[in-house]
Parts: C-alpha cells; sequence; structure tokens
C-alpha cells in the first residue's frame, strides 16, 4: 500500500465504524474504513440478544433509572440521557430505516421486544439469537457497495499518528493543542507498515477480552485502541471495569460461546452442581440481576462445589419454542452434545465487556484534536462500573452516528483538511528491526503470561496481593516487549502482542489505583 490521504479514517468495522463510515459517506466525504481482518471478524456479528430500543410502556426516564442502578450509579448522568431520549430515534432512522435491520415481530407485525436483566420491562429488538449478526450484515450490505467508502481488510493499526509525537517540523510539535492526523497501518498483503492520513480519524477498535484466559470476544479484541491512545496520550476512564458474562458455554475451546442473557429473560434459571436454584441467595432478583452479581454468585458456587461450571436450566422454565426462538444456541449446544430443550446447559463466566476506554463526549469527541472513538474502545459514562444488558449495541449505533455527524457539521471549523505543511511533515514507518522474522513459540508463551495473570489476578475477584502482583508481571513483560519489538520487523503478531500486553498493563494499573468496590471491579480487600 502506498502513502494514503484520505477524508476521514474509520479504524473498525463494527457496529460503530460502519455505522459512521455510511454516515459519512452519505453526506459526500470520502472514507476509508479499516479492518484488521474480514469485515464480519468482529464482535458486533457475535451479539446474540439484542439492542435496547423502547415500549409502549417505556419513557426515558424509566432506561435512566435501570442504567443508573446497573452501572451501580456510577454512571455519566448527560451521556446516559443522550442515549435515552435519542438512541431510539437511532434504531428507528438508521437501522429499521436506512439500512433495514430485518428485526423479529409479532403475528400482528409488531415489533416483538424482549426483557433481559437488569430491564424493568421488555424493551430489546432482537432477530432471533443472532441480532448482531443481522445488524452487521445490514450494514455491510451498504458499507461494501457505497461509492464514497474505502475498505481495507487486513490492515492493522500500529499507532496514531499525532502532530505532538510525530511531526517532524517544530512549527506542529510546539502548538499546544496535540492533533491526530491518521495512522501507521500494516499491510498484510505486502507485509509492510504504510502511512494514512486523514482530517479526522474515528477510533471503532472493540474490546478487550482476548486479553484474558476465558472470554466470549472476537480474536482482534485486545484493546489495540486503548492502547494506541495510551501511547498518543489521549485521556482513558474506566479501565478497571471489566464485565465478566454470567452464562458463557463450558468448553475448552479458545473462544467461549456466549449463552445469551436473553435465554435468561425468557425465564431460564440457575442451578448449581447439587441441582439447587441459588440466585436467591445473592439478589432477590435473582437470574434477572445485573451481570456482575450473577457472575460473583456463578464463580462463588463453582468455588465452592469444587466442580467446573454451573447448569442453566431452559427446557423446564421457558415457555418459547427453544429452537426457534435460539437456533444459534440450539445448534452449537446440539454440536456439543446438549440438547437444550431437554437438558441443562453447563455455563460459566467468561470476559465479555470492557465498560470503560477512551474518554468521549456526546459527539464521540476525545481529549485530542481530529480524534473521535465510539463503541466499546470508548467510555461515554453510559455503562459506569457495570453495563445494562443489550446497551452496547445501541451506543456503538449512536455514538458512531453522533461522530459522523460532529465531523460533517464541523469540517470548516475543527477538521479542515491537512495542510500540504504537515502532511509532509508526517514521515513514513521507519523500519529498525533486524530479525525478519519473530519467534512463533516466544509470542505463544507471553500471550499465555498475559491472559493466565489477567484471568488470575485481574478476573471477577480481585484482591491486594493479585493485583500488586499483576501490576509486578505485566510491567516486567511490557518493559520486556518494548525491546523486543524494536529488534524485529513489525508483523501482526508482533503489534498484535505490543497491544495487548499494553492494555493488560494499563487496566491492571486502574485496578490497582481504584480502592472502591464497585460494580464488576469487585475488590473485596
Amino acid at each position: 500500500m502506498e502513502r494514503l490521504k484520505t477524508e476521514i479514517l474509520v479504524i473498525g468495522a463494527g457496529i460503530a465504524g460502519c455505522t459512521a463510515a455510511i454516515t459519512l459517506a452519505d453526506a459526500g466525504r470520502e472514507v476509508t474504513l479499516l479492518s484488521s481482518g474480514p469485515l464480519d471478524a468482529g464482535n458486533t456479528p457475535l451479539a446474540q440478544g439484542g439492542i435496547v430500543y423502547t415500549a409502549p410502556e417505556d419513557s426515558p426516564d424509566l432506561l435512566v433509572h435501570d442504567i443508573t442502578v446497573a452501572g451501580a450509579h456510577y454512571v455519566y448522568d448527560h451521556a446516559v440521557r443522550f442515549l435515552a431520549t435519542q438512541g431510539p430515534k437511532a434504531v428507528e432512522e438508521f437501522l429499521l430505516g436506512r439500512v433495514q435491520v430485518p428485526f423479529d415481530t409479532c403475528p400482528d407485525g409488531s415489533l416483538y421486544r424482549t426483557k433481559e436483566g437488569g430491564h424493568s420491562i421488555a424493551r430489546i429488538l432482537t432477530h432471533a439469537d443472532a441480532t448482531g449478526r443481522a445488524i452487521h450484515d445490514a450494514l455491510t450490505r451498504v458499507v461494501t457497495s457505497h461509492p464514497n467508502i474505502r475498505i481495507l481488510t487486513g490492515c492493522t493499526a500500529i499507532d496514531l499518528l499525532t502532530t505532538r509525537h510525530h511531526a517532524t517540523s517544530l512549527e506542529f510539535r510546539y502548538q499546544l493543542t496535540n492533533q491526530c492526523v491518521g495512522a501507521y497501518v500494516f499491510d498484510a498483503a505486502s507485509g509492510e507498515p504504510a502511512t494514512i492520513l486523514a482530517d479526522a480519524t474515528i477510533l471503532a477498535t472493540g474490546g478487550v477480552g482476548q486479553i484474558f484466559l476465558h472470554t466470549t470476544n472476537c480474536a482482534s479484541s485486545i484493546g489495540s485502541g486503548l492502547a494506541m491512545a495510551s501511547r498518543a496520550g489521549v485521556r482513558l476512564m474506566n479501565l478497571e471495569y471489566i464485565q465478566f458474562h454470567p452464562t458463557a458455554l463450558f468448553s475448552r475451546s479458545e473462544r467461549k460461546f456466549l449463552i445469551s442473557e436473553a435465554v435468561r429473560g425468557e425465564g431460564a434459571r440457575l442451578f448449581n452442581a447439587k441441582g439447587e436454584r441459588f440466585m436467591a441467595k445473592y439478589d432477590e432478583r435473582m437470574e434477572l440481576a445485573p451481570r456482575d452479581i450473577v457472575a460473583r454468585a456463578i464463580a462463588d458456587e463453582i468455588l465452592h462445589s469444587g466442580e467446573d461450571c454451573v447448569f442453566l436450566d431452559a427446557a423446564n422454565f421457558v415457555d418459547a419454542n427453544l429452537k426457534k426462538r435460539f437456533p444459534t444456541i440450539y445448534a452449537r449446544c446440539q454440536e456439543m452434545g446438549i440438547d437444550i430443550t431437554r437438558e441443562r446447559i453447563p455455563v460459566v463466566p467468561a470476559a465479555h465487556y470492557s465498560c470503560g476506554g477512551i474518554l468521549v463526549d456526546e459527539h464521540g469527541r476525545t481529549s485530542i484534536d481530529r480524534l473521535y472513538a465510539a463503541g466499546e474502545c470508548a467510555c461515554t459514562g453510559v455503562h459506569g462500573a457495570n453495563r445494562l444488558a443489550s446497551t452496547s449495541l445501541l451506543e456503538g449505533l449512536l455514538w458512531g452516528l453522533s461522530a459522523a455527524k460532529h465531523i460533517i457539521h464541523n469540517a470548516d471549523a475543527d477538521h479542515c483538511p491537512l495542510s500540504k505543511r504537515l502532511q509532509d511533515a508526517i514521515p513514513d514507518w521507519i523500519t529498525s528491526g533486524k530479525s525478519e522474522n519473530e519467534d512463533p513459540a516466544l509470542i505463544h508463551q507471553d500471550w499465555v503470561t498475559i491472559r493466565s495473570t489477567m484471568w488470575n489476578y485481574m478476573g471477577i475477584v480481585r484482591t491486594t496481593p493479585r493485583l500488586e502482583r499483576a501490576f509486578e508481571d505485566l510491567r516486567n513483560l511490557n518493559k520486556r516487549l518494548h525491546t523486543f519489538y524494536k529488534s524485529i520487523r513489525v508483523s501482526k503478531a508482533s503489534i498484535d502482542l505490543f497491544h495487548g500486553c499494553q492494555t493488560a498493563y494499563i487496566i491492571t494499573t486502574a485496578a490497582l489505583r481504584n480502592k472502591e468496590s464497585r460494580g464488576c471491579h469487585f475488590r473485596p480487600r
């Protein structure tokens, strides 16, 4: 890939990235959409449960209440109100109107709505148990056919380009404000880094689950956006609040298959290895308590029983046709020899969602100029200390739209095209490493260290000794990887490892600093 200049660079092709790209392209902007793998390799297609909408008996105040309670009263009121008032309109106009997502309907033609843990009423739109897939397929159809969108797959962002860190001219280094002017990108096709300059950049890189031993997340969820933003000096917030989904299918696979919270929303109940329904001991809302409570309850039951898992019984407590309502879950469990219409499902918690991230305002603006963030990599303040079920897709949609609209309406004031002088002041990537190939065994072992450390010391329950051990181990590994990174020619494997280790380190640092036990940062001592 040759040096490239684009109006807007969008890094990440999930719901936030694709929504922003379509909105910008519809307004006539030239958009370059970057994906480290195929367009559907992110977390959005894996989302099963649904997306928050509204209902006849619903109100913004009621949704604000539910989000606030689930978020352990640590949410940003302004952002939650923005989501509650503007979110349903975004669903109607963009998902139902612009890209035409085929959400489930009732026999009378009205939209079907389900209820999940932490919600007062049924307000969630679904497409069976593959809502994220339906949304992403609709987005992809528009993205791939839009004349104003250039799609670059197999391209991994290495580093954000900023005037403070990369400009060779003192004219730009002495400026008080730092500006993001694009990114260095590794092109898998050529095997070389490339420079992409942009008038505005949107980070939509997704989550961090793959830095944990057990996760429901896709392979690319290593926190690359957080790592790049951290190096660029962007303000981050709430990194310690990692949500563990209570019910992932118990298996030995690298990525745990999610058993949607909607199954519990439809009435499924949890039982321990002794056959006891245990959630009443932990919360009066039982199976429909917020995720952090259910995850800790399951972890506690497993710890005291010595068993590998607990069990989710949908067969005896869900009135809906399980095969029809949850076809993806039914098929996957069948592959594992489990008939969910007759048997209980073995489940365990797994790292699922990052509630914090790159701090943004309601327009998706970060703390440096020309840089936006949306989706899971961003911290809007909506989720606080714990995410309410099915708000993530809505947040990604709304902030993707909002970032795009802000760029469109402020092009002259904030995002005038990069001057020729500034473009010329940004150098191309300089390869310093001498080794042609990294050692796969070393990279594999470093990943084992990162994931085991995060799972054992930074997992569902955290203590000061565990956090201190994680901090020391990851700090040492992070230092070693800086040296290693400079000694080799850059590759996707080395980029991912570098980003993953730095993400684990900054999340652990945030957790160690926060001594308050709240939401999914559970620190009893």
